[in-house]
């Protein structure tokens, strides 16, 4: 392990994990919401927010399939140094890290009838966000929001599965933004 893994972490761990908590939250049960998120710097090519939800959700539970644009020496030693969570193939999955080109289509799990909540959290790494494309309707919004994403027929056959499906992390830069499977899209 080289020694540029173990930097880049929570600064001061329990406040900026907290903090990093509030904002991914904020934007799960408010769809279309942006956030900026801090505290933790990844190596590239993970962006900031891609690190801190990282950082901030995975643990040595939370097996982590990252795509091959992310899938180098420094990402993976500084995400087993700074979470434990183990690496594995999409089909285990709890999270998954990379851009829409990769992750989009791959078989991750979407829960099943008994446990809904195992399916994979896909953090797609984007180039930017903002709050104008597809029209988001559900939980969370109080008429319709609207949200940038790499395309529309996906999510709606997402939401089609309900309860089961994946939910969808974006990030850029230091911005997050989610849409969870329970979100209509057009």
């Amino acid at each position: 392990m080289q020694t540029d893994a173990l930097t880049g972490g929570f600064a001061d761990a329990p406040i900026d994990a907290a903090h990093a908590f509030r904002r991914i939250m904020q934007v799960m049960a408010q769809p279309g919401r942006i956030e900026t998120v801090t505290g933790g710097t990844p190596p590239a090519p993970l962006s900031q927010a891609g690190g801190i939800v990282l950082l901030t959700l995975c643990d040595p539970e939370t097996p982590v399939f990252l795509a091959p644009s992310r899938d180098t020496k420094a990402v993976r030693d500084w995400i087993t140094f700074h979470t434990g969570a183990p690496f594995c193939g999409p089909e285990e999955a709890s999270f998954a890290v990379g851009t829409w080109e990769e992750l989009n289509g791959l078989p991750f799990p979407i829960g099943t009838a008994e446990y809904p909540d195992r399916s994979t959290t896909l953090i797609v790494e984007c180039d930017r966000l903002s709050q104008d494309g597809a029209t988001l309707r559900g939980p969370g919004i109080k008429d319709t929001a609207t949200l940038s994403l790499p395309e529309r027929a996906a999510f709606q056959a997402n939401a089609k599965l309900f309860p089961l499906g994946l939910d969808h992390i974006f990030t850029a830069g230091d911005q997050v933004a989610a849409l969870p499977r329970t979100t209509k899209v057009s």
